[in-house]
């Protein structure tokens, strides 16, 4: 069978499987978030926290709650690092930098997962699961409850209320998070990931030297790295590493993992707005998108280039040989498309047209189909932003769900899609005029360049995956990246829970005869045209400079 062959297959069957649970899973969420019902080990959390979950919260009160929960986060993880040379089961290891701790707290509460140490020479069991496995779940809820709340928006009429964010991130980590991790884990087990809390292993020596291996409760962080799009590693490697993703059944099962409730949550969106053609127009666009982005990836990586392409049957340099070309293709493009940051693969060793297409996934916003409920709100911002051109196209007040997007939404909307890029252009900038931060390049000219736009759009999309080739374990990138990551989740957070507010505060606008079929494949193309010519406008003239300057020369 050849490698194309075998990388289609693949294709089919992954969506075969994303298929076949779509509708259950999306289902199953809508009636979690929409239930008046409480479970009883719901009910011990919301007494041990002191919260009430009947009660509804404006969209002010809702981002306290988002925020204050996310500082919190943020403190206890950095504490936690501190003083980890004096905590039990912390496999010698000393405790974690200031800067270093900084940027790991930020990381890992924003969802994003940047590392910038070995995960296998720096953190112990303590760290590794009362840290930062935790914060794989809350995060990953946290940004489902803000999803759901947007949803509301759009839902309801001549209130402002948007439900719970207590209630809502409970119930996303206990219904949905927590029981698809424990059937995930074990099936990871099965496959031959490793589950234990071992110590520091001597296997062998290594180019004159002893190698050494320390073990951990690596199933259960990695399917929860996938499945709350996460990203990083308990490795150096990450999901190259075979203790954590160690043959092709489990790399397609950890794609699986990765895609699941980003597409799932459209089902859920269609659910709640009592619309699911509403849903699928989304659906849509996003399935669009990915396809597209996955077949560039296998036609720049299967390219024969030269010889030696020939010889090994594409651009096998930096891929796991247990995964080749196709499985690492995908696997790339479905943690850039996301705001997973996972990698099976160097992705510096792509080609250049390669690792454009990562770099651009990542700033699209990853929403096809994006992290777990941030790919969601994403893609509903750019739905309201296709309505507003559109009713500017034709004439017509826009309308979107039978709300006016009037000058008040379209701010918001704006402002959501400006802070990212504004983030990663600026830190990018200074960066490559300072003297010191270029140190860190290993390559010069536009792959190094790239190195570093890379890292600043990794860290301000809160996708965590790396360039690899900079070496950002430096007070400026530790700083710099950790600022990036908490500025790019919660500013953005801000403005799509204004908008929700907005919305649920309007009454419901009738049909007319000019109101746009927001349902209808026509408004999914003018999605997919909008996202891409944003993105576009927006990034192509760094792209220029990096990795299309790159693959031209190449």
């Amino acid at each position: 069978m050849s490698p194309v062959l075998a990388g289609v297959l693949q294709l089919l069957a992954l969506i075969a499987a994303l298929a076949l649970v779509y509708r259950p899973l999306g289902d199953y969420m809508a009636r979690v978030y929409s239930s008046p019902k409480h479970l009883r080990a719901e009910k011990w959390i919301y007494r041990a926290i002191g919260a009430d979950p009947a009660t509804e919260m404006r969209w002010p009160a809702y981002l306290r709650g988002v925020l204050a929960f996310s500082v919190i986060s943020v403190l206890f993880l950095y504490l936690l690092q501190r003083v980890q040379g004096g905590l039990p089961g912390s496999l010698g290891f000393a405790s974690i930098d200031p800067d270093q701790a900084f940027n790991t707290a930020a990381s890992f509460v924003s969802n994003t997962n940047w590392q910038s140490y070995y995960g296998e020479q720096a953190m112990g069991h303590v760290v590794q699961t009362g840290g930062l496995a935790v914060q794989n779940f809350l995060s990953a809820a946290v940004g489902m409850a803000v999803a759901v709340a947007l949803v509301r928006g759009f839902a309801r009429s001549r209130t402002g209320e948007l439900g719970n964010f207590w209630s809502d991130l409970v119930r996303g980590t206990v219904r949905i998070l927590l029981p698809i991790s424990v059937i995930g884990a074990i099936i990871l087990v099965a496959c031959g990931a490793i589950q234990n809390f071992a110590g520091i292993h001597e296997v062998g020596q290594f180019m004159g030297g002893a190698q050494q291996w320390n073990g951990g409760a690596v199933a259960s962080q990695e399917v929860i790295k996938e499945l709350g799009t996460n990203g990083g590693g308990y490795f150096n490697a990450n999901s190259a590493h075979p203790f954590e993703n160690p043959n092709p059944v489990s790399n397609l099962f950890e794609i699986f993992l990765i895609l699941l409730i980003p597409f799932a949550m459209t089902r859920t969106f269609g659910r709640m707005v009592s619309s699911l053609r509403q849903g699928y127009a989304i659906l849509v666009a996003m399935v669009t998108i990915w396809l597209g982005f996955t077949a560039l990836m296998m036609w720049t990586e299967f390219h024969h280039g030269g010889p030696a392409f020939d010889i090994a049957g594409g651009a096998l340099e930096g891929k796991e040989t247990r995964f080749g070309v196709a499985g690492s293709s995908i696997f790339g493009v479905a943690t850039t498309l996301t705001s997973t940051g996972a990698v099976n693969a160097f992705l510096s060793s792509f080609t250049g047209y390669g690792g454009g297409i990562a770099l651009l996934g990542m700033q699209l916003g990853e929403i096809a189909p994006g992290g777990v409920g941030s790919g969601l709100y994403g893609m509903l911002i750019m739905a309201v932003i296709a309505v507003f051109i559109a009713g500017l196209m034709v004439g017509r007040t826009p309308e979107y769900l039978g709300k006016k997007i009037g000058s008040r939404q379209i701010k918001f909307a704006a402002s959501y899609i400006l802070i990212t890029p504004a983030l990663v252009l600026c830190f990018t900038a200074v960066a490559m005029a300072l003297p010191t931060p270029g140190n860190s390049m290993t390559n010069s000219g536009p792959h190094g360049f790239t190195e570093i736009l890379y890292a600043y759009t990794s860290g301000a999309n809160n996708n965590g995956s790396a360039f690899a080739g900079l070496n950002a374990d430096t007070q400026w990138f530790n700083t710099t990246i950790g600022l990036a990551m908490l500025l790019g989740r919660f500013v953005p957070m801000v403005f799509v829970l204004a908008l929700a507010g907005s919305l649920a505060e309007q009454s419901p606008v009738p049909k007319t005869a000019g109101t746009l079929r927001t349902e209808k494949p026509l408004f999914s193309g003018v999605l997919v045209g909008t996202i891409l010519i944003v993105a576009g406008l927006t990034y192509f003239p760094a792209l220029a400079l990096g990795p299309l300057a790159e693959g031209l020369a190449s």
